[in-house]
């Protein structure tokens, strides 16, 4: 049937290899009673073929297991858990944040929100994280002679932050004092200036 299609549309003389190929694959496949995935089935299966060629080489990708599976594509499920059931806020953002590496940074930020009950509120009023990179947590300090302090503490606040989040997050503590104020004007300067100068007499 489909070789006959093919022959018509492209003409006796020059039939598409390619396109009878796939003709007698889908006669074949219908002779067996099998038909064409269409409609939500099929562009999940795309999907999941094109995350499992754009994973990274040595990535595991998870595959649904027979409990997960639908059983019919494109059609109605049965009782019990499905891919298509609806799913929790809480849970799909536990995986989004699983997925993109996300854990780690969500946990310091947590407990960076609560400096001034890990180091107490004198200390919480005179220095502030600023931020976490790469297990080093940057703490900005009201006075260079606080940065000091924070720098001789430092190891009592990593073992306060591991105690929260677990060994080796934080791996480093740098203190630093106010931020010197800038004296560059607009967006260009000129070569060779000398820069900021005694001004004040």
């Amino acid at each position: 049937m489909w070789d006959n299609i093919a022959q018509t549309e492209c003409g006796a003389e020059a039939v598409d290899a390619p396109h009878a190929l796939l003709s007698r694959i889908r006669a074949a496949k219908e002779a067996r009673g099998e038909h064409r995935v269409q409609g939500a089935a099929g562009r999940k299966i795309i999907k999941d073929f094109g995350r499992v060629m754009n994973a990274e080489p040595g990535t595991k990708v998870r595959r649904y297991t027979s409990a997960e599976s639908t059983g019919q594509l494109g059609g109605y499920t049965g009782a019990g858990p499905s891919v298509r059931d609806p799913q929790s806020l809480g849970g799909l953002l536990d995986r989004v944040i699983m997925e993109r590496g996300w854990t780690t940074p969500l946990a310091v930020s947590s407990v960076m929100a609560r400096w001034d009950k890990l180091v107490g509120p004198q200390i919480a009023s005179k220095a502030t994280p600023e931020s976490f990179e790469d297990g080093v947590m940057t703490v900005r300090c009201e006075s260079t002679a606080w940065a000091v302090q924070i720098r001789q503490m430092k190891y009592d606040i990593m073992r306060r932050f591991n105690g929260e989040l677990g060994d080796d997050v934080v791996k480093d503590v740098r203190a630093f004092g106010p931020a010197a104020p800038s004296w560059k004007k607009g967006r260009r300067v000129a070569p060779g200036g000398r820069g900021p100068r005694d001004t004040y007499g």
